[in-house]
């Protein structure tokens, strides 16, 4: 079992994430370091997490697939996703990681919205109306029954990451919302644990006017899955044709990230 760090600009929160990784079930860590301005990849070296670098920023949707496509090639068969920014606690990665691997499920999420402590870990009051209005909008259109659609702690199995169309999804914060909707279009079995969320000055956030495009691009989403399901329409991020990881075009099209070697050991 692999997880992967999407990460920019981590360089306060990293190590208190890693430290509350379990090494007992987890055996490797890859982070994807998206052109940050501050020291992440010297402390990712110094923890000895194997690290991937993009050249240039080319955003959080980016970063994932690159994440997802080099967990893959290291022959991961569960992926959990967890964000560098100590937001989501790690400690929670065994229960992620055990509804796949029991085979009952094929994803499953770490929600804020379980448990019903999300406004006391600190989550704004126009994000956490969003989040149950924009959630109860997609349970509507996409026939599911999630408590949220917009967390960022996630775990996949392979056949998940090898499946979905996500060349196709966007290379902003939307591709978590497309690459859920994507998980249920397919067919696919989503789980949820409750999880608690700390919000404070170091973690990630984005701001009013990114939520405002965010939410606009997770109704449009919404009614292409709804319009696709009924054959009104045709879209690319819900095509069994679309390109996935493992597509060979990709990196002919595109400039692939850089492997980051430990420095030598003095």
């Amino acid at each position: 079992m692999l997880v992967v760090m999407p990460a920019y600009n981590a360089a306060l929160t990293l190590e208190r994430t890693f430290q509350d990784i379990p090494f007992d079930i987890v055996d490797e860590v890859l982070l994807v370091d998206d052109a940050s301005h501050d020291e992440t990849l010297e402390v990712a070296h110094k923890l000895g997490i194997r690290c991937f670098l993009h050249e240039r920023n080319m955003g959080y949707g980016r970063n994932q697939k690159t994440c997802y496509t080099e967990a893959l090639k290291l022959g991961a068969d569960i992926v959990v996703m967890v964000h560098p920014d100590y937001q989501y606690s790690p400690k929670i990665i065994p229960a992620l990681a055990g509804l796949v691997a029991s085979g009952e499920y094929d994803a499953a999420l770490g929600s804020r919205i379980l448990g019903g402590k999300a406004r006391q870990g600190g989550m704004p009051v126009y994000k956490y109306l969003a989040n149950r209005f924009l959630t109860a909008f997609q349970n509507l259109l996409l026939g599911a029954k999630l408590s949220e659609y917009h967390t960022g702690f996630r775990a996949f199995s392979r056949q998940v990451l090898e499946t979905l169309p996500l060349w196709e999804n966007s290379d902003d914060f939307l591709f978590d919302n497309e690459m859920l909707s994507q998980t249920l279009f397919f067919g696919f079995r989503v789980g949820e644990a409750s999880c608690p969320t700390r919000y404070f000055a170091e973690a990630s956030s984005i701001n009013f006017p990114r939520s405002v495009k965010y939410g606009l691009g997770v109704l449009a989403t919404s009614v292409k899955f709804f319009f696709q399901k009924r054959t009104w329409g045709q879209f690319r991020i819900f095509s069994p044709s679309g390109r996935g990881l493992l597509d060979p075009s990709y990196y002919s099209e595109r400039t692939p990230p850089l492997e980051s070697p430990l420095p030598p050991q003095s």
